[in-house]
């Protein structure tokens, strides 16, 4: 099942699938942010038509106001809309570029190492097969094949961080540095291979506790803070919370350990909310 947005990446993906001959849908998440939202949806539903694809338009309702911006919003309720998807793999269009863009994002954020490993080339049921490849070979392709696509003109707004570093870092950077995306998107991939090796470290520290919520406060402040750290962390990915920067997790880890056995500090990322329950730490998505 293949994510398609409309934009020329996913429809070159969509392409491409469709070129194997092999049993394929397509998944189209309408967030209802933009205006372009509607129409965007139906050249999604006209080409599927066109191309003889089963699509699936999913509506969702996208948190606003959340603290870590709307864009990461949007991105957690799509990946929401995939999780549903249990019988398919979900086949999403990233390609080199996005990944060093990411990269980039994340490390100016503040993220740690399972941030900067982010996007992979596989994670669950979730496929990124054009990672190796380039924004200017995916145009090309499109080109060869007279492809068309829809733009979303907010890519071009650099008031949204990654368009800045889009249209106005990497390509400044890439004057001096002309191969800066395919060594950015390979860093990347050894920090995923770096954040594998913390997972299996977080397993080990949490021996018998089991790798879920409720947690024991004790399995934490017996290990350094770096360990403990790393143990929350790994418990917060394992259950789909978006990652949140080491500042908010140092901060989390402080307030719950910290905390005498009769509060109860609370902790947002997100939808979801960590809190500390007597001698239990605990990780729910309140109802609103």
């Amino acid at each position: 099942m293949v994510g398609l947005s409309g934009g020329v990446d996913s429809v070159v993906l969509l392409h491409v699938i469709r070129s194997l001959q092999v049993q394929a849908s397509a998944i189209h998440v309408h967030h209802g942010i933009s205006s372009d939202a509607d129409h965007w949806a139906t050249f999604c539903h006209d080409l599927c038509s066109d191309w003889d694809i089963p699509l699936l338009i999913e509506r969702i309702e996208v948190e606003r106001g959340s603290a870590d911006g709307l864009e990461a919003a949007a991105r957690r309720a799509r990946h929401d809309v995939y999780a549903r998807q249990a019988t398919n793999w979900i086949v999403l269009a990233h390609h080199q570029s996005d990944r060093a863009e990411t990269l980039l994002f994340n490390l100016l954020r503040g993220a740690g190492v399972r941030g900067a490993g982010a996007m992979r080339e596989r994670n669950g049921r979730l496929l990124r097969p054009l990672l190796p490849i380039g924004r200017s070979d995916i145009l090309a392709y499109a080109t060869l094949h007279d492809l068309t696509w829809v733009e979303d003109g907010s890519n071009a707004d650099i008031r949204h961080s990654r368009n800045f570093l889009r249209h106005r870092i990497l390509p400044t950077v890439k004057e001096r540095f002309p191969a800066v995306e395919s060594r950015l998107a390979k860093t990347a991939a050894r920090f995923a291979e770096a954040a594998d090796l913390l997972d299996e470290l977080a397993l080990v520290d949490l021996a018998a506790n089991g790798a879920e919520f409720p947690l024991p406060v004790s399995c934490l402040t017996e290990l350094s803070e770096p360990r403990a750290r790393n143990v929350l962390r790994f418990l917060l990915a394992k259950q789909g919370v978006g990652i949140p920067s080491e500042e908010r997790l140092i901060d989390a880890l402080h307030q719950c350990l910290t905390a005498k056995p009769d509060r109860h500090p609370s902790v947002a990322f997100g939808e979801w909310r960590l809190r500390r329950s007597g001698r239990l730490l605990v990780l729910d998505r309140p109802q609103t």
